[in-house]
């Protein structure tokens, strides 16, 4: 006799048999269901979050510290709504990702039922593919084709919205002998294995190349590629750029690397592009953060364009040569390929780069009043915790910094929002690499603006025993908003004052909040650090905290800026540095670079 389970027993089977390890979610009515047999399983733990938006953004972080599908969970209404901008983080970011969510029975779906809302229909842009489960029977099937859409191809999130009905419904227990069950996905076809012509045609502008560039972004980490990428580039000699995006994918410390290019890039790496006759572009979409004014950006060099999503090939700029396939391969057979060419001559271009490295460093300014600047605490944090430590960022100044002043040695320990910029980011995805990764040393670098959306969740941390570490960079304000307003609104400070410097100019009131205090009663530890000689001792004491989250509370320079600098939509010919990093060029005040 065929025995029978619920539907919601069939979920969580299914998500024990495609090996979701944990959920990170929070009950509610239309999800209730799948909650009662969850509560039994030995293989998959739920960790109980603050807010929906910490579960996505955790699933997320689990996602891209492991290379394994991020798993999150959602009651139907604002619980599912409440996923959207992690859903879209994890969209634009191509972060493998399974959202479940509950839904209104299926006789009441349409009648503005309590915490109704078409999830399906409202995510629709933003995932890659999203289902509607119509029948308990499906659920075993619909689970597998999530998880296999969501981690092959470009990796992409994925909902999966249950109504009630078909959770507490029957069917029958799918065998372990026949799982996974037959996916039904026509059309879904991903090419991973790239076009031998158009392989040895990206060998031959290779090798004829003269000022060659080698653009990598954030798909070479996706097809865990970082290995032949070196191979790659130590064969071709050729000068290197890592993204936001794929910060580790080459090592900062190797001498073919430029740093990151883009609007807050090193001169180097965003002049390199512009000058280069040759883009050899790796799991990279032309972002508008890169490129600068697109119709100015790199005029010319010829593009070879390599990604798994032939929809981005040609979509911002037109490619010589396209090649659709998972970086991993596009690279190994570009090696082979290159084997029978000779290697392109690039002394010349190299005494060229050379000179940009050497006349623009990346540095900054000490504050002259003695106060604590932002980037010397986190090249210190980068320095302390060392090359193996995973860091993932929330958005704005202190992520910029710390893409900057972090060498990042290995893949997979630079995490952050790229694509949607997406504040309160840092501190959920630390929790869901910490997770993933049990064993390795995760600090989130926060702002005082970034840190208040989500610092919730640090409660999570405190109970389930996941210990994180958090640097705050307080300077008392929304500081890449106020940079932008001093730059180009006069001094204008419209509505970025936080209050969480130790008096408000505004208020007068003391630190709002204050972040140890705050920290404490989230049952984490707190510490406050001031000045440049307190530094070191506070990430030292905060190191040697592993029984519990720890919370740095940097209280840093108000003014400092983010420098290098491309404006929005303006040419990366226009690069602007600080005047102090650039002693061979006379100007009087921030000025664009001269080359």
């Amino acid at each position: 006799m065929t025995r029978e389970i619920t539907g919601a027993q069939s979920l969580v089977h299914s998500l024990e048999a495609v090996g979701a390890e944990v959920v990170f979610g929070i009950p509610g009515g239309a999800i209730l269901p799948a909650y009662d047999p969850l509560f039994d399983s030995t293989r998959v733990r739920h960790i109980l979050v603050r807010h929906e938006q910490g579960a996505g953004h955790a699933a997320e972080g689990y996602a891209q510290a492991t290379g394994r599908v991020g798993v999150c969970m959602a009651t139907s209404g604002p619980g599912a709504t409440n996923l959207v901008t992690p859903i879209a983080d994890a969209y634009m970011d191509s972060v493998p990702m399974v959202a479940i969510t509950g839904q209104v029975a299926s006789a009441a779906i349409g009648t503005d039922a309590f915490q109704e809302a078409d999830i399906c229909g409202i995510t629709l842009p933003i995932t890659k593919h999203n289902f509607l489960v119509q029948s308990a029977d499906d659920i075993p099937r619909t689970i597998a084709e999530a998880f296999h859409l969501a981690g092959t191809g470009r990796p992409g999130p994925v909902l999966v919205d249950l109504p009630k009905d078909i959770l507490q419904g029957r069917t029958a227990v799918l065998p372990h002998e026949v799982w996974p069950p037959a996916l039904d996905l026509p059309g879904y076809r991903p090419v991973t294995r790239p076009h031998g012509k158009q392989v040895r045609e990206a060998a031959k502008l290779i090798s004829a190349s003269r000022r060659p560039v080698l653009y990598v972004g954030g798909g070479v980490l996706k097809a865990r590629a970082a290995a032949q990428l070196r191979t790659l580039a130590e064969m071709t000699g050729i000068p290197v750029v890592t993204t936001l995006m794929a910060r580790g994918a080459f090592p900062d410390s190797h001498p073919q690397h430029l740093g990151m290019p883009g609007m807050h890039g090193s001169v180097a790496a965003v002049t390199a592009l512009q000058k280069a006759d040759l883009l050899i572009t790796l799991g990279a979409r032309f972002d508008d953060r890169v490129t600068g004014r697109l119709a100015s950006f790199a005029p010319k060099a010829a593009i070879i364009h390599a990604d798994i999503d032939p929809a981005e090939i040609g979509k911002n700029r037109t490619a010589d040569v396209p090649i659709v396939g998972d970086c991993r391969e596009v690279i190994t057979e570009l090696v082979a390929a290159l084997a029978a060419e000779q290697r392109p001559d690039l002394e010349g271009w190299w005494h060229t780069l050379d000179g940009w490295r050497r006349t623009y460093p990346l540095g900054y300014e000490t504050p002259p009043d003695g106060s604590l600047a932002p980037q010397h605490v986190i090249e210190r944090l980068g320095r302390i915790a060392g090359p193996e430590t995973i860091f993932s960022a929330g958005v704005g100044q202190h992520q910029m910094w710390a893409a900057q002043f972090i060498s990042y040695e290995n893949p997979y320990t630079w995490l952050n929002s790229g694509g949607a910029g997406t504040m309160g980011y840092a501190v959920p995805a630390a929790m869901g690499a910490k997770v993933g990764c049990p064993d390795a040393t995760v600090w989130a670098i926060d702002g005082d603006g970034c840190f208040q959306m989500t610092n919730q969740e640090l409660a999570t941390c405190a109970l389930e025993g996941i210990p994180i570490k958090v640097a705050i960079i307080n300077n008392g304000s929304l500081g890449m908003v106020r940079q932008w307003q001093t730059l180009f609104y006069d001094k204008r400070y419209s509505n970025t004052e936080l209050g969480t410097h130790p008096a408000s100019p505004r208020t007068g009131v003391k630190r709002v909040p204050d972040f140890v205090r705050l920290a404490e009663a989230l049952g984490c530890v707190g510490l406050r650090c001031e000045s440049a000689a307190e530094v070191d001792e506070t990430i030292e004491k905060a190191m040697a905290i592993d029984d519990a989250p720890v919370v740095v509370d940097f209280v840093v320079h108000p003014d400092a800026m983010v420098w290098p600098m491309v404006a929005a939509g303006a040419s990366n010919d226009e690069i602007r540095v600080a005047r102090d990093l650039a002693p061979d060029f006379d100007y009087t005040g921030d000025a664009e670079v001269n080359l």
